[in-house]
């Protein structure tokens, strides 16, 4: 008897460490900084429909803005004033191991749409100091100083529109819930967000990697309250979007596998202010501006004739 409860010890204690040392493995992959999200994108071909966008925007003079994070990080962001002198300014947020170059083809959307444009690189991204991905939950906070650094630049009568893409969209939303957001912020554009870290990488862990979420991914989200300081669960748009008051566009691929298109329904219906939704038919994760060029620009366009005039 007493052997076998030392051999039970002894399982118990291997697969507690195996269950540790797979839980450092996935954050690291999920979380820690990775050199390539700081290289500029590959640019797209003359075939890609999206060509313009993109290389014309690159090609734009830029100004290069600073911010410093309340935990003393370096942040860094491009701003590009809009052709015609305006108080109407975009602030975009980019997606997981990407940097403010991927975003150039909707800097290009917005700008033609009349807009200054800034482009921050998110905490752990780019050119902006970080180990940790912070997944829009520590970057909203960091999105509050950048629009703060907005109106304090371009005035108290600046009028604010915040979108993002996938992490970014996650961002956008999060931040659309602070308590302190800026009156100014007039509008938010989500594409492809997910409903909280949690269930992400719920799905991910069977998706991508066939395996149980359970222990997985408590594990991971353990670690991830000790390293980088908040739960998995914590970082949640849905809860930040419950609490926002603006109007929102929710856009989301019809065929996205990556973040589920479902997950755009509970985000849709938590909100309580004036909101859209379009699904882009056919189109895989953040897809939808490439595969619908022209309808992604138009149903941008009139949701912010609507609601930022």
């Amino acid at each position: 008897m007493h052997n076998l409860v030392k051999w039970l010890i002894g399982l118990v204690l291997v697969i507690a460490l195996v269950l540790f040392m797979a839980g450092m493995y996935f954050f690291h992959v999920a979380q820690v900084r990775d050199p390539q999200a700081d290289q500029p994108d590959a640019l797209r071909s003359k075939e890609n429909p999206l060509y313009h966008y993109e290389h014309t925007f690159l090609a734009r003079p830029k100004q290069t803005w600073h911010e410093t994070s309340k935990d003393g990080l370096k942040l860094v962001a491009w701003y590009v004033p809009a052709d015609k002198k305006t108080n109407k300014t975009a602030v975009l947020a980019h997606g997981w191991h990407n940097n403010k170059t991927s975003m150039a083809i909707y800097g290009e959307l917005f700008h033609e749409l009349g807009y200054n444009v800034l482009i921050p690189d998110n905490r752990a991204h780019g050119d902006s100091q970080g180990k940790m991905i912070g997944y829009g939950w520590l970057d909203r906070r960091d999105y509050i100083q950048w629009l703060n650094q907005v109106i304090t630049k371009n005035g108290q009568n600046s009028d604010i529109v915040m979108y993002g893409m996938s992490m970014g969209a996650a961002t956008v939303l999060s931040t659309s819930g602070e308590s302190d957001l800026p009156k100014q912020v007039k509008a938010v554009i989500s594409d492809s967000s997910y409903t909280s870290l949690w269930d992400e990488t719920k799905h991910e862990a069977g998706d991508m990697y066939n395996l149980p979420w359970f222990p997985l991914v408590p594990v991971v989200s353990g670690i991830s309250k000790v390293r980088a300081g908040y739960f998995y669960s914590e970082a949640s748009p849905l809860k930040q979007v419950a609490k926002s008051t603006r109007p929102t566009l929710f856009i989301q691929g019809g065929a996205d596998t990556f973040v589920p298109t479902q997950m755009v329904y509970p985000l849709y219906h938590a909100l309580h202010a004036p909101k859209a939704l379009w699904i882009g038919k056919g189109s895989k994760h953040v897809q939808s501006f490439n595969d619908h060029p022209v309808e992604y620009r138009e149903r941008i366009q009139k949701f912010l004739m609507q609601y930022d005039r």
